[in-house]
């Protein structure tokens, strides 16, 4: 089974947590776009959709389903999106296609977070996978030094604007050790928006695409 059929066995997976009459919340990235392939099949039974994304929400809507501002929204029972890299207590590191923002907003609103996966997202430790921070453009430099600070190497996301107008730093060579640490201290940079680490909200379910099929932990 190819990495690409991992991520899509993981996406139609997922449709087992979408109730009929939801609004459902949708990440962003190569596996959710297998997710809305599937969430598809159900779009006469869903009431439509929260979108982290511009390209997710030109994919949704494509499908004729209905994307929601999330200000109008009361409540999400599920939240589907993929990861970067997950580790063993379900924290993880997003933000790889620069929607991490948005992503954790709607996490934060959500009943349960669904991350969809391959098998080659799972590790041991975060912070192999560079971790995203989301700067204010103007604290850009102030907001680096005090990441060096903090042990790790970051590195200016060339040519890449944010849905929010943003830039993003990618933090090489930290071992984050402590996700909800890590979390809070990046987030209390000035100018920070925030960060790709999702430790303080992680998943609640995990479906992990492998060779054999979809796997739930």
């Amino acid at each position: 089974m190819t990495q690409d059929e991992m991520k899509k066995a993981a996406g139609w997976a997922a449709l087992e947590f979408v109730e009929d009459d939801a609004i459902v919340g949708v990440g962003t990235g190569s596996t959710v776009q297998h997710f809305i392939d599937a969430l598809a099949t159900k779009k006469n039974v869903i009431k439509g959709a929260v979108s982290s994304s511009e390209d997710s929400t030109k994919k949704l809507q494509a499908y004729g389903i209905e994307v929601f501002d999330l200000n109008s929204v009361d409540e999400l029972s599920v939240y589907v999106d993929g990861a970067d890299e997950i580790d063993p207590r379900n924290h993880m590191i997003k933000g790889g296609g620069a929607a991490l923002t948005r992503e954790k907003i709607i996490a934060a609103v959500a009943e349960q977070f669904v991350c969809i996966i391959d098998n080659t997202k799972e590790v041991d430790v975060l912070g192999t996978f560079p971790l995203p921070v989301e700067v204010i453009p103007m604290a850009r430099s102030y907001v680096a030094r005090e990441l060096v600070k903090l042990g790790g190497d970051p590195v200016y996301r060339e040519g890449v604007v944010t849905d929010n107008g943003n830039v993003i730093l990618d933090v090489h060579n930290l071992s984050i050790v402590d996700p909800v640490k890590t979390e809070r201290e990046i987030n209390a940079i000035v100018g920070v928006v925030t960060n790709g680490l999702f430790a303080a909200r992680g998943a609640n379910h995990v479906i992990i695409g492998t060779p054999e099929g979809a796997k739930k932990r």
